[in-house]
């Protein structure tokens, strides 16, 4: 371990909060990339599919069987629909989940480190049956895949 993972483990023990690590950034312990993460407010607030990949910059993202979906065929409850995102793609830098039919289609962007495991879990929202979309951005190239998510009321299959 550096001196700095240790300057930042005994900072982190310490204290704690986004005070801390605003204040690890300010002393260059903690770059402010590791700090908060980018936000993306074009792509996030796209309003069509085209829109938000032209914002992310995967304007032609081809289909990769590398990339996957593990989520189920029929969710219950629209609300809190669980999506995993898996590439198997080498120098993964970025896993995006997208929802065709909502209303602001980005859901979920995720920027990797080198050292990170490409594979991403998160709750989503979703409003109606739609198609959902990931978007992984591979050693400098877009590759996707698209699974439909059935939305019911009340587990009914409809």
């Amino acid at each position: 371990m550096n001196q700095h993972q240790t300057q930042r483990r005994q900072v982190l023990r310490a204290g704690g909060g986004l005070a801390v690590l605003g204040a690890l950034a300010a002393a260059g312990i903690v770059l402010p990339r590791q700090a908060l993460a980018e936000w993306n407010k074009q792509a996030f607030d796209a309003k069509t599919l085209d829109d938000a990949m032209k914002a992310m910059g995967a304007e032609a993202p081809a289909n990769s069987g590398d990339v996957q979906i593990v989520a189920s065929d029929i969710a219950e409850n629209g609300a809190v629909v669980p999506v995993q995102a898996v590439s198997k793609l080498p120098k993964t830098e970025k896993i995006a989940i997208l929802v065709e039919k909502n209303p602001s289609m980005l859901a979920a962007s995720f920027d990797l480190g080198p050292e990170t495991l490409p594979e991403v879990t998160a709750r989503i929202k979703m409003g109606q049956t739609s198609n959902v979309i990931v978007v992984v951005k591979a050693d400098g190239k877009f590759y996707m895949a698209s699974k439909e998510i059935k939305v019911t009321l009340g587990g009914c299959g409809g």
